[in-house]
């Protein structure tokens, strides 16, 4: 499975939030602001809110979900422009909350399921996307951990993927997530790691997950393997530099693939994966998370049969199985296929690459079903030349993407090529001779029926990026791990 895109996750963060709630404003005939929003606030069933100028209603309990960011269907009722500065309730609310709220947030978002997501740090370029993205998309309330990938393994070390975005770039007061500019005063630090810390004091459950490798920096592992201890020595002193040291949570290893091919291959043998494993954990310690993303080849003989995974993810926190880009424009003529299949069905090229397949192999070799995650792709594959609606059709090589041929992203692809069947668990698209296959928000339903089914960990996602401005993909596997 061929990967130019790549993701990450963090286990289980619990959800403590104040007890009082909010008391309620009514909305004025001098349409006056009600009270400032706050992020660490609860509130219930039609408490007012004040926020950029606008009175917000809440139409259920919710916390730490910005008005802006709520949309039609979201918790904020948008009550219209209001005058001045905010009006303080000078009378109790004439049926105060004496209940709590129906579900009260006694575990992470998604049910006590973890949901985790992948920050591409390149992302900051062509894709303008930010950490303050996550907050004004309504999707930082919704996460248990964030994985920022990656970090590289060039010579068997890990080394900074990229300084100017990881902690040089500086950020303006619009552009931060708390508001405040990032300053050039000696030791300060910007870039992304510094927006990472101010997120997390805003979501002080939230954990950040470091991610080294992915399919571009996977070949210093094989190096890795070689001195696992002096990998693991390097990783800590890198992640654990006084500078950032704050900013991260745990470490993950996305090696692509131990003891098998990906962009270039590795010959380590199958205990290599274990040692590699082994060693970050003895060097970390057990408080601090590690996690891994692992191939999702559920085929016989196949990547999950090239190394002795279940021994190295007994050493781990969380485990993310790749469980998209199965099939796609790598192989330019097709046949048509869905990326990322829930379940196999008639006519699939390929035996085994199917979500499902992989889940069932890593449990008959021993993985708990409750450390792995399913993922999720923000972003859909597709092929152009094609004539056949229905998955198996051919084709004459790459669909043209935004940023890369053969790939686009969920927010594009929901306008421009919308579904007109499902196969599999999961949908596609035939546009004029384009054909494409990306998850929706009801098929992401049908995944996380599934995860609670097979008492899975939670459920991952690569990237933020290629989810609405307005988060629809988060916030459907959010409720669907409800």
């Amino acid at each position: 499975m061929k990967k130019t895109l790549r993701r990450a996750l963090w286990a289980g963060a619990i959800m403590a939030v104040a007890a009082a709630a909010v008391p309620t404003v009514q909305a004025s005939a001098a349409v006056a602001c009600a009270p400032a929003w706050s992020a660490s606030a609860v509130y219930v069933k039609d408490n007012s809110v004040s926020y950029l100028s606008k009175n917000y209603t809440a139409k259920w309990w919710t916390t730490n979900e910005v008005p802006t960011a709520s949309g039609e269907w979201g918790v904020w009722a948008d009550k219209g422009a209001c005058d001045g500065g905010t009006t303080p309730p000078t009378t109790p609310p004439t049926t105060p909350p004496t209940t709590p709220p129906t579900t009260p947030p006694t575990t992470p978002p998604g049910g006590g399921k973890n949901v985790v997501g992948y920050f591409a740090e390149w992302g900051v370029y062509g894709r303008n996307y930010h950490v303050k993205n996550i907050v004004t998309s309504g999707s930082a309330a919704k996460l248990t951990h964030i994985l920022y990938a990656f970090g590289n393994t060039t010579g068997g070390q890990c080394s900074i993927g990229d300084a100017y975005a990881d902690y040089d770039k500086a950020y303006t007061a619009a552009d931060s997530v708390d508001g405040v500019a990032d300053t050039w005063d000696a030791g300060a630090l910007r870039g992304s790691f510094n927006q990472l810390r101010k997120l997390k004091k805003l979501y002080p459950n939230l954990k950040v997950i470091w991610s080294f490798g992915g399919w571009t920096w996977s070949g210093g592992f094989t190096q890795a393997a070689a001195n696992p201890t002096a990998f693991a020595n390097s990783c800590y002193n890198l992640v654990k530099d006084s500078r950032w040291a704050d900013v991260f949570d745990g470490i993950d290893v996305d090696w692509e693939y131990p003891n098998a091919c990906g962009l270039t291959c590795d010959a380590s043998g199958p205990d290599s994966y274990n040692k590699v494993i082994s060693a970050l954990r003895t060097r970390f310690g057990q408080s601090f998370l590690v996690t891994s993303a692992i191939s999702a080849d559920g085929s016989n003989g196949g990547k999950l049969d090239a190394a002795d995974y279940a021994t190295g993810i007994s050493k781990l926190n969380f485990v993310y199985p790749m469980t998209y880009d199965y099939f796609g424009a790598f192989a330019p003529q097709g046949p048509t296929a869905p990326h990322s299949p829930l379940t196999s069905y008639a006519g699939i090229p390929q035996q085994g690459f199917w979500s499902d397949a992989a889940i069932q192999k890593l449990k008959t070799k021993g993985v708990p079903a409750s450390k792995m995650l399913l993922g999720i792709g923000f972003y859909g594959r597709g092929w152009t030349g094609v004539s056949q609606t229905a998955p198996g059709g051919t084709a004459t090589g790459a669909a043209p993407g935004t940023y890369e041929a053969g790939i686009e992203d969920y927010k594009v692809l929901k306008n421009s090529c919308p579904p007109t069947g499902t196969v599999g668990g999961t949908s596609y698209a035939k546009c004029g001779s384009n054909w494409w296959s990306y998850d929706t928000p009801s098929t992401i339903a049908g995944k996380m029926t599934y995860v609670k089914q097979q008492g899975l960990g939670g459920a991952f996602f690569w990237e933020f990026s290629g989810d609405t401005s307005n988060g629809e993909l988060i916030t459907a596997i959010k409720n669907g791990l409800n």
